[in-house]
């Protein structure tokens, strides 16, 4: 009797703990528009780009493999690990930190919530998972409340044709990168390493166009620029994405439902730093990507 109490409490604990890793994923992942915005006023992209990583890698290395004395890499794995790193950090981050130039944060985070479209879509050819009732409800409510929420913003949104069509393909990149991820095996491989490796990897395949597009009249490595890069490299590549990869580990397409939350609180952070407005269309927003959440979380396994 003792026993069987015990597992729905620890069912129930890890179901929080997921709730609670989503949350704070989402979090930080969103605060990256705003961020990037920030770094922008004080250098290039690539230049804000191959610091980030550099600085991000290094640090999820030497904790992999100074402190943890977690192993490398062997043979396929450096292989699986530089194709995830072309597709998550070459082209998805370095298309995206260049889209940002060209679309405003509030355009930027609500682009994130396309990846679960993306994810889905793919999941189902690639993964051949069968997409059931529940998860188109919760994909329409989820999709509905983002838009409902980013309304107002749009309205009023500076971008481009082309900074769109970058931020999309940019999107469809890191879609791919999450569902390539979830399809390989690591054999144990720890995820600070797969993490590290990665960005470091992702940051090599970005030098040459750091290289022959750098301009140092627009580059002032003030404040502003160490204050985002620190940012973006420890609370997002590596707090965030450790959470995310973390979430992938335990189901990929109910991880990419988290990215629903990106706008929402990508609108909360715009609003304390940048004074973006919320309104109504953001409180019944945020209501129908939770109840979306509630939904698609709920749903058992087949």
């Amino acid at each position: 009797m003792i026993k069987e109490k015990k597992l729905p409490i620890l069912s129930r604990l890890k179901e929080w703990k997921i709730i609670f890793i989503g949350i704070i994923f989402a979090f930080l992942w969103a605060s990256a528009s705003t961020a990037t915005k920030i770094g922008l006023h004080s250098a290039q992209p690539f230049v804000i780009s191959i610091f980030r990583f550099l600085i991000a890698g290094s640090i999820m290395l030497g904790i992999s493999h100074i402190i943890m004395a977690k192993r490398l890499p062997q043979k396929k794995e450096w292989i699986q690990i530089s194709i995830y790193g072309l597709l998550n950090i070459t082209f998805y981050l370095g298309l995206y930190v260049i889209a940002m130039q060209k679309v405003s944060a509030g355009l930027g985070s609500l682009a994130v919530a396309t990846n679960p479209v993306f994810i889905v879509l793919i999941s189902a050819v690639w993964l051949s998972h069968k997409i059931n009732f529940k998860s188109i409800i919760s994909l329409v409510l989820c999709f509905t409340g983002v838009f409902l929420a980013a309304y107002p913003l749009l309205q009023s949104s500076f971008a481009t044709p082309s900074g769109i069509l970058i931020l999309i393909v940019s999107m469809i990149a890191y879609s791919l990168g999450t569902i390539y991820y979830s399809k390989q095996e690591w054999s144990g491989l720890h995820i600070l390493t797969i993490n590290g490796w990665q960005t470091i990897i992702g940051a090599v395949f970005l030098l040459r166009t750091l290289v022959l597009t750098y301009e140092s009249d627009k580059n002032t490595f003030n404040a502003d620029f160490w204050f985002s890069t620190a940012w973006l490299a420890i609370a997002v590549s590596i707090g965030a994405i450790q959470f995310w990869l973390y979430l992938l580990k335990i189901n990929p397409l109910k991880a990419s439902y988290w990215l629903f939350l990106c706008p929402i609180f990508g609108f909360l952070i715009a609003f304390f730093v940048v004074d973006e407005p919320l309104t109504l269309y953001t409180f019944f927003g945020v209501t129908l990507v939770i109840i979306g959440l509630y939904i698609t979380l709920s749903t058992k396994e087949d």
